[in-house]
């Protein structure tokens, strides 16, 4: 069998979290004899076509962009060209650029989709592009949802619910180099004692005003990891006199995963719906952390059970995140055991080769139902 995941971006141009997804995927079906291919836009599509650990990573010339959504005129002969030696189109939401290319395209192979989240931001757009999107999920045979959470709390998904099953995302600890004691001292040696960890690209939906106030008022030391717009909160936390928060930007897996190793645990103060998972949560998991997160009703608070691995708070709420922490920070045994309990939550859910079985599962259903309807 082989599988067309269809997506606006992917490795080498970025790899985010839904990239991240995709690769984990196209890895991990691979024992179920599925291969995967991948089609998404790059501005050097030529140099950037490229196999990444046995499977392909195609390209399409990338002409512009508007509202974080890629325009490729290039990418329909592409696109139609791959979809032909594939049994299966995998696509991933959204991307209102997909669903044009595919009703264009006459696209007639079995088709899934994954639902990562809902349009939050571009509300004035939605309202023109919801024709469309609603047209486009009808005529998936399967949507996805990456949690129950999700799946309850999205209208749009709502109207689609007897199409719709939940396969929560995976991360692969494999993928991971394994963190070098040296590496855990060189942090040790430049960081706090004791310390709570923020990681995420710096977003607006990612709540750091409201971490920045908790920092204010508890005083605890905090480690941020991440771009984006890091460079202007440093710049307001420096304004405020906050020198509890530690400005790292991004770095690679091993120094987070050391950093991580020696905090007291993850706090994800994300405070819209624009959030609608949270890797960095399995990864803090996976690594046996307890975690602080808000309820926004999306798959934040299905990987972060409150009282069990964590705490979970209300959103943009300064002193409920400022109390979260303090609770953590004094209470040792207690953040031992949430962390105890995240690191079995991933183990049982979480895991890259799950969410893969899942998906291997879920190829073969909808190409024996079609197959079945086509008798």
């Amino acid at each position: 069998m082989k599988v067309l995941h269809f997506f606006k971006t992917y490795w080498p141009d970025t790899f985010g979290g839904i990239e991240r997804t995709i690769h984990a995927i196209s890895k991990g079906v691979q024992k179920h004899g599925i291969q995967s291919e991948v089609l998404t836009l790059s501005r050097t599509p030529e140099a950037n076509s490229i196999a990444f650990e046995d499977h392909f990573a195609h390209k399409a010339k990338l002409d512009f962009e508007f509202a974080s959504t890629g325009f490729s005129r290039a990418v329909f002969s592409r696109f139609k060209q791959l979809s032909r030696e594939a049994d299966i189109v995998h696509f991933h939401f959204p991307w209102p650029m997909m669903d044009v290319v595919h009703f264009v395209t006459s696209n007639r192979k079995p088709a899934i989709v994954t639902y990562h989240s809902d349009i939050v931001k571009q509300k004035a757009l939605l309202r023109l592009y919801e024709p469309l999107m609603f047209r486009f999920l009808g005529d998936m045979d399967s949507i996805v949802a990456t949690s129950p959470n999700y799946l309850q709390s999205s209208p749009v998904l709502q109207k689609f619910r007897s199409k719709v099953e939940v396969i929560p995302l995976g991360l692969d600890e494999a993928s991971y180099a394994p963190v070098e004691h040296s590496m855990r001292e060189k942090w040790r040696a430049k960081l706090p004692p004791r310390f709570f960890l923020f990681v995420g690209v710096l977003r607006y939906y990612k709540g750091i005003h409201i971490l920045m106030d908790a920092a204010e008022k508890n005083g605890i030391e905090i480690v941020m990891i991440g771009d984006g717009d890091a460079g202007n909160f440093q710049q307001e936390a420096q304004s405020r006199g906050i020198n509890n928060m530690h400005f790292l930007g991004s770095l690679p897996d091993e120094d987070k995963m050391a950093i991580l190793d020696l905090s007291i645990g993850l706090v994800f103060p994300s405070h819209l719906r624009s959030e609608a998972f949270g890797l960095s949560l399995v990864e803090a998991a996976m690594r046996g952390k307890p975690m602080i997160s808000c309820e926004i009703g999306t798959g934040t608070s299905y990987v972060n059970l409150h009282g069990s691995t964590g705490l979970v708070i209300p959103p943009n709420d300064k002193d409920a995140l400022a109390a979260a922490m303090l609770r953590l920070m004094d209470d040792d045994a207690l953040a031992q055991e949430f962390g105890r309990n995240a690191r079995q939550r991933y183990v049982e859910n979480f895991t890259a080769q799950r969410m893969a079985d899942s998906y291997a599962s879920l190829y073969r259903r909808i190409l024996q139902e079609k197959e079945g309807a086509g008798r």
